[in-house]
């Protein structure tokens, strides 16, 4: 079992099962919705997913008919996506977790449409807190 919640607490859910088919999407639709280099997402089955507190907090942005975003209308984090075509799961936004999880992502999605800024360079140094040239 995982939890996850977004940015203010308003949601807070419960995922009841295995997290599936983890990428990071470079695409650019997941890049403007997470206003980042890349999106990570993982499949939940629907009946996984539980919705513990804030349901009602919980609006959706129709992207193409049937496909819907679903985010905190408080603080407009990403939580899942839905896909009428598909209702049995959704593809959950990984950065809501609150637990550690055992899943690893499999792949870099869609990177030839990745930011021209992101290098995908896990050479670049890697700080636990601030980098050190932030005052």
């Amino acid at each position: 079992m995982y939890r996850a919640s977004c940015l203010c607490g308003q949601v807070k859910l419960i995922i009841n099962g295995p997290i599936t088919n983890i990428i990071h999407c470079h695409c650019s639709l997941c890049r403007k919705s997470s206003g980042t280099a890349f999106a990570t997402n993982g499949f939940v089955q629907s009946i996984d997913l539980v919705i513990l507190e804030g349901e009602s907090s919980i609006k959706f942005y129709e992207v193409k008919a049937g496909k819907k975003r679903h985010f905190c209308d408080s603080c407009a984090s990403p939580l899942f996506s839905s896909n009428d075509s598909d209702p049995s799961r959704v593809r959950l936004r990984l950065g809501v977790l609150d637990s550690a999880i055992t899943e690893r992502p499999i792949s870099h999605n869609f990177v030839s449409s990745k930011a021209d800024w992101d290098s995908l360079n896990i050479e670049l140094p890697h700080y636990d807190s601030y980098e050190p040239s932030r005052s």
